[in-house]
């Protein structure tokens, strides 16, 4: 009994995931609010039509374009990207990052700027709970990689 009364949870657990409202690269709204849920943010266009968010983390300017876009608005991914202009740490505290640290990308530019960014899937859709999350995660490789390149 116990078993079918398991399996009857997972079922019920499985359909309620399903029944979510997921949030695509089309819900442009939706993905400014988040985050807004971090700091001042607003949508703005990218040269080729496709939608940009640029926000502030306790002071930091960082962007959000939307990549792999159709049309300008069904767009498959979010490339988060912050930079530091005229910020030229070495390349090795910037191996160390990249050697000790998940979830981003730390590199110099060609100018030898510090940069980071960070990817997210929307292809299959997100929860808004999920993408929370990822300005979450974001806020928190915003905080610590500007102190890891001397910044703050």
């Amino acid at each position: 009994m116990s078993v079918i009364a398991a399996g009857a949870l997972a079922l019920a657990a499985t359909m309620s995931a399903q029944a979510q409202t997921l949030l695509t690269g089309a819900d442009t709204d939706e993905i400014l609010n988040a985050a807004r849920g971090y700091g001042s943010a607003t949508l703005t266009t990218q040269s080729n039509g496709d939608p940009q968010i640029t926000g502030k983390i306790e002071g930091i300017t960082y962007q959000v374009y939307f990549r792999n876009c159709t049309d300008n608005t069904d767009c498959e991914d979010l490339n988060f990207y912050l930079g530091f202009l005229d910020l030229k740490p070495s390349l090795e505290l910037i191996n160390d990052w990249n050697y000790n640290k998940r979830f981003s990308r730390a590199y110099l530019d060609p100018d030898d700027d510090a940069c980071i960014e960070m990817d997210v899937d929307l292809v299959q859709g997100v929860t808004a709970e999920y993408l929370d999350s990822q300005f979450g995660l974001w806020n928190m490789v915003v905080g610590q990689f500007s102190e890891h390149v001397g910044y703050k």
